[in-house]
């Protein structure tokens, strides 16, 4: 029996939307790796900006946890990113893994 094409594309659950797009910044403040810095590289929203865009878009409960969940990452902000890697591998010792 023959292949009717190539191979199948895997469906995401929330799949990336276009830059273009304005839910794009909806969907990258929710996305974990991806900065504020990066936002506002990519679209020139600050990060006052994304959040007034998520308080008009977002319910308020929804708006209460992604705050919540973005103040306890620190992933959303490139310095603090940078400073709990330090952090975490300053703990670690080479001796561990040998």
């Amino acid at each position: 029996m023959k292949k009717k094409g190539p191979r199948p594309v895997t469906r995401v659950k929330n799949p990336e939307p276009k830059i273009e797009d304005p839910d794009w910044v909806i969907w990258a403040a929710w996305a974990d790796r991806i900065t504020f810095e990066e936002i506002k590289k990519k679209t020139g929203y600050n990060e006052s900006a994304v959040i007034k865009i998520m308080r008009k878009s977002l319910k308020p409960s929804s708006f209460r946890l992604w705050r919540k969940r973005v103040n306890q990452k620190s992933i959303k902000h490139r310095k603090k990113f940078e400073y709990s890697r330090k952090q975490i591998t300053s703990k670690i010792k080479k001796s561990d893994y040998l």
